[in-house]
């Protein structure tokens, strides 16, 4: 038995595995967009009646309000200029008021003890003293005792520049964090690889497209036989006529797939495709190793994933590089691309879908005699934690000591293949 076991997930037919797969695919998606599979809490989220419950670290707390209020953000930045525009007003205005009630005061004061009274008006230098009319006495020696400063009516001026300023500020800011927003836009990063897997694919996720937000999708490709695109053996082929091209709508996923010009250079083609990769995940950060929020593997009978093969050592030993060529491939077309093994095992899960007679002695092996190095087996070793296998009953029927799961549904509502069944005996 596998020192590191990972979970196993059992159906008794090929449709199971299909359904279980789709909403396997469909809660990481929202898991990765949402932080959460609850339907309800993400239906609010997108009406912008609560935020998402946690946020990267990259995202101030400005932009967790703008995530919070949705469309309603720019008109409560209008109410929240407005308030702060009307909070400064009214303290210019008291400013004022109390001014002038000192003025009434002090003249007040004045007329009972027989001295001058003081006219304060509004110049340009504030509140200024002004002759008595009736004697044309200049009162200004007494004014600094009982008229308003000059560092009074300076202050008020402060008051509606500081508001002006602070109004200017804040709006500058919320440009600045719905330009960040936009460049750290949360996407849902998936791998797949060809063969029988985008079968299963197609078979459960094109029936639950109501649930598949594509448009926030980057679709990769954890590997590549480099024949052209219309060959029976293209991955990116068969995924595009089985799944692309049956998306519903105008919002579609981006996807990339190798550079069709290079398929007789496989050094070539593994490099660009790197480039790719580092573009898209690296960028201007150091980043050692992409990290897809899923990557799904099928395994061949002979135990290669990807297009990583038993008894390629070098290939399975490679530390560095995230994509590279592989020639003289055991089976199939003999020029390929892959991912590398460090590169699978870095993803948040690995998921590994098998069905089928034919691949129950390589399970075996997978699973019972680790010390074989199989691809996979290093995979169940190397991401201890993060792998899974989605298997119908077929494929493991040569394991007996073996611990398998109900896969409980979080997104999409369980099928129910009985009436199947009961139509096939009819």
């Amino acid at each position: 038995m596998t020192t590191t076991v990972p979970l196993i997930y059992s159906f008794p037919e090929f449709l199971g595995v299909a359904d279980a797969v789709a909403d396997l695919i469909i809660s990481a998606q929202n898991q990765t967009l949402y932080n959460t599979t609850d339907a309800k809490q993400i239906e609010m989220i997108k009406l912008g009646q609560m935020k998402r419950p946690s946020m990267t670290k990259t995202n101030s707390s400005l932009s967790v309000a703008m995530a919070m209020n949705g469309a309603n953000n720019n008109s409560n930045n209008s109410n929240s200029n407005h308030n702060l525009i009307s909070s400064s007003s009214n303290t210019i205005n008291n400013t004022v008021n109390n001014t002038n009630n000192n003025n009434n005061n002090n003249n007040n004061n004045n007329n009972n003890s027989g001295s001058s009274t003081y006219i304060a008006h509004s110049s340009g230098n504030g509140i200024s003293p002004l002759s008595h009319p009736s004697t044309g006495t200049n009162t200004g020696a007494s004014s600094t005792t009982n008229s308003p400063s000059l560092s009074q009516s300076q202050s008020v001026t402060n008051i509606a520049s500081g508001a002006s300023s602070t109004n200017l500020q804040q709006n500058n800011k919320i440009k600045k964090e719905k330009k960040i927003m936009k460049k750290q836009e949360i996407r849902f990063k998936i791998a797949i690889s060809g063969g029988s897997l985008i079968k299963i694919l197609s078979q459960g996720l094109m029936h639950e497209q109501q649930y598949i937000e594509w448009d926030k999708w980057d679709i990769y490709f954890a590997d590549e036989r480099l024949v052209p695109f219309e060959s029976q053996d293209s991955n990116y082929g068969q995924a595009e006529r089985e799944i692309f091209s049956l998306i519903k709508g105008d919002k579609k996923p981006r996807i990339f797939h190798i550079d069709e010009s290079l398929i007789d250079d496989p050094q070539e083609a593994a490099d660009d495709y790197e480039k790719q990769l580092i573009q898209n995940f690296a960028k201007k950060d150091s980043v050692k190793l992409p990290m897809f929020d899923l990557l799904l593997l099928g395994c061949a009978p002979d135990g290669h994933i990807a297009s990583l093969f038993p008894n390629q050592g070098e290939a399975l030993r490679e530390k560095l590089a995230w994509c590279i060529p592989v020639s003289k491939a055991p089976l199939g077309p003999e020029n390929r691309i892959t991912l590398t093994i460090p590169v699978i095992c870095h993803a948040a899960r690995v998921v590994f879908v098998v069905e089928g007679l034919t691949k129950a002695p390589i399970i075996k092996t997978i699973m019972e005699r680790p010390e074989k190095g199989l691809p996979s087996s290093i995979v169940n070793e190397t991401a201890v934690g993060k792998v899974s296998w989605f298997v119908d009953d077929a494929a493991l029927n040569d394991l007996y000591d073996i611990t398998k799961k109900k896969y409980k549904y979080l997104s999409i509502p369980e099928p129910d293949h009985s009436k199947d069944k009961q139509e096939e005996q009819v």
